[in-house]
């Protein structure tokens, strides 16, 4: 069982930049990717990041890409989303995933942190 607890989060205003960061222990068999999900109020969890657990490779939803980085500490054990030029509709809590596979559905990670909120304000 891989456990992952985010920390980061917190508000912030338009343009600006927040790092999220992910402690990663444990790891099953299975487990072959990390990634970043986010979810608003009412809404289905949505993909935002992905890397192999080694980072080597990256994923991103169109949403973000040029403005969000997903990186790995292999030191630290971490996995980390640098948020730039931040938006209103940024505003989630943001989850860290570990799967099998490095992909945009939820159905591909196993194991889910608690969450963090991010909320840009204007």
């Amino acid at each position: 069982q891989v456990q992952l607890v985010e920390s980061g989060g917190g508000r912030v205003q338009t343009g600006d930049s927040l790092r999220l960061s992910c402690a990663v222990s444990g790891r099953t068999f299975s487990s072959s990717a990390l990634g970043w999900f986010r979810q608003r109020p009412g809404e289905a969890r949505e993909f935002v990041a992905a890397c192999t657990w080694n980072g080597d490779s990256t994923s991103y939803a169109d949403s973000v890409k040029g403005r969000f980085i997903i990186s790995r500490d292999n030191a630290k054990n971490t996995v980390d989303l640098q948020m730039n030029t931040l938006k209103r509709e940024d505003t989630a809590i943001y989850y860290c995933a570990a799967g099998f596979a490095m992909g945009d559905s939820p159905r591909l990670y196993r194991s889910w942190g608690q969450g963090t909120q991010v909320i840009v304000s204007s």
